[in-house]
């Protein structure tokens, strides 16, 4: 997977640095992912979850943080579309946000 825009997780981990091993985590697994569904993405992280066809919720550092992402499978595309606390996750729209 091609991940869009790396430098999203960059930033928020030097501004959260409790965030970055869960950060270099899901990195270092989305990178060397060749996904082709949602379900094969939550049976690599448990605690993701599916938001509609191409959107997943991650939990990072133990739910402390949200990161939610757009994949396009066919292209293996991973697009970063929110990272922030659990209360900034609570009071967005996670099936149309889209800070970056």
């Amino acid at each position: 997977m091609r991940i869009i825009s790396r430098k999203v997780l960059v930033d928020f981990a030097i501004e959260h640095p409790q965030a970055r091993p869960s950060l270099e985590h899901w990195e270092r697994l989305a990178k060397s992912a060749s996904w082709r569904s949602i379900q094969d993405v939550t049976s690599v992280f448990s605690k993701s979850k599916g938001l509609n066809a191409e959107r997943i919720r991650f939990e990072i550092q133990g739910g402390n943080y949200r990161l939610i992402v757009a994949f396009d499978f066919n292209r293996q595309v991973a697009f970063i579309k929110f990272i922030g606390t659990h209360a900034e996750y609570d009071a967005c729209d996670a099936l149309t946000v889209c800070q970056y």
